[in-house]
């Protein structure tokens, strides 16, 4: 996209005083902000200003779902097309990148952070913190940092050469890097407790949540989480995948999957297209690539002699429940139907490692993530957490926002010790 582009962008902005775009960001970009100072040409004063709640703005102005975010809220959508703001905040992130702009951070202090994950809210944590003069040593599992960024986002969502560029840039503040480094088996918290002033846990929960019906155990059901994390897909050439639920994951996997030349790919989902959680783009995209959509549809068991065969579905019709505030599915008696198919893929969810959590000593809550108070202090004094491990909204901003909220929290934390 060419800077007059996103000029012409920027003139669509009518820069509200009550700045509702701004209020739809979980990070609370400066919106309006920003795109000002594009409009005018300066670019660089624009990523400064961005710089002030978020380092991933090359990222989160591709990936992020605007529809229901910032340009979910923008004045314009009644009556006219809302401002891309994504598009501007892109673009400002890929100047810095091509233009070396320098993330500006405070002298060392005699004080230092273990950040155990480098997805997106354990590089924000790590980034704020040492832009304030903290040290930070980041643990990563894998042998890249990046997280679902890197392994959960599809290439042609998101560029991974692109994201590189924006993790080295972060990294270029001077943050210590510990690759192949797991906690519960490479070191424990209580070894992180010792040696650092504070630690914060953001590894995520990467495992994919199961429906708990007839078949799960068969071959050929897998996780989403899993699939797009793996480098060794099945041939998908002339078969027929089925993937439940209807989140940015499950439109990811029915995206990669129709594009590996599979026959038929559906993705059943027991609410209906407006309910479904992924960003109406994605859907959109998925429609145009060939995706079917069974909504207000139930898979209700998974048959087949070794393997996956075929699927029991069920109609569903969505009714008002008094003690819920969204509508509630409800199968419709007699309208059960079966769907031959040669995979099932499960996207409905996500959660951590039980046995790692377990093991930290750590209050959870009742879906087993660790529990943390708004500023994402966890039960132990000098231990904080944030992003799916701590059950955010599932998205990399809201992900990033808990990050940024933890450096914070840290760095008060940090000072009262003094």
């Amino acid at each position: 996209m060419s800077e007059e582009d996103i000029r012409k962008k920027t003139l669509e902005c009518v820069s509200c005083v009550t700045k509702p775009c701004q209020v739809g960001c979980p990070l609370n970009n400066d919106t309006t902000g920003f795109i000002k100072l594009a409009r005018e040409g300066k670019y660089e004063e624009a990523y400064h200003l961005l710089l002030e709640t978020t380092v991933l703005s090359s990222v989160c102005g591709r990936i992020c779902p605007h529809e229901r975010q910032c340009q979910g809220m923008c004045v314009k959508r009644v009556s006219y097309e809302a401002v891309k703001i994504g598009d501007i905040e892109a673009f400002i992130g890929d100047m810095a990148l091509k233009n070396n702009w320098t993330i500006s951070s405070l002298p060392l202090k005699n004080k230092k952070v273990a950040v155990v994950g480098g997805g997106p809210s354990g590089l924000t944590c790590a980034a704020f913190l040492r832009r304030n003069g903290y040290g930070v040593t980041i643990y990563e599992r894998h042998n890249y940092l990046g997280g679902l960024l890197y392994h959960g986002i599809p290439q042609f969502r998101l560029d991974k050469k692109l994201l590189s560029k924006v993790i080295d840039k972060i990294l270029e503040l001077g943050i210590n890097v510990k690759l192949d480094k797991s906690i519960g088996e490479d070191f424990s918290l209580e070894d992180l407790e010792k040696e650092y002033d504070a630690v914060f846990l953001g590894f995520g929960a990467n495992l994919s949540s199961k429906m708990n019906i007839p078949g799960e155990d068969l071959e050929g059901v897998l996780g989403g989480n899993e699939l797009l994390e793996s480098n060794n897909h099945p041939d998908y050439t002339g078969k027929t995948v089925v993937i439940s639920g209807s989140g940015n994951v499950a439109m990811d996997v029915a995206r990669t999957i129709k594009k590996a030349s599979a026959k038929k790919v559906y993705v059943i989902y027991r609410r209906s297209e407006r309910e479904a959680p992924a960003e109406a783009k994605e859907i959109r995209e998925a429609k145009i690539e060939g995706v079917e959509f069974l909504f207000q549809n139930n898979i209700l068991g998974i048959y087949g002699s070794d393997k996956v065969e075929k699927i029991e579905v069920i109609k569903t019709e969505l009714v008002k429940k008094e003690e819920e505030d969204r509508l509630s599915p409800v199968n419709i008696e007699g309208s059960n139907y079966y769907l031959s198919c040669d995979y099932v893929v499960m996207a409905i969810g996500s959660h951590p490692e039980e046995s790692i959590v377990n093991s930290l000593g750590l209050v959870l809550d009742k879906r087993g993530r660790i529990l943390i108070d708004k500023d994402g202090h966890t039960s132990k004094e000098k231990v904080f957490a944030g992003g799916d491990l701590a059950g955010t909204k599932g998205t990399v901003a809201f992900a990033s926002r808990t990050g940024r909220d933890a450096a914070y929290a840290i760095m008060k934390y940090l000072e009262s010790e003094s």
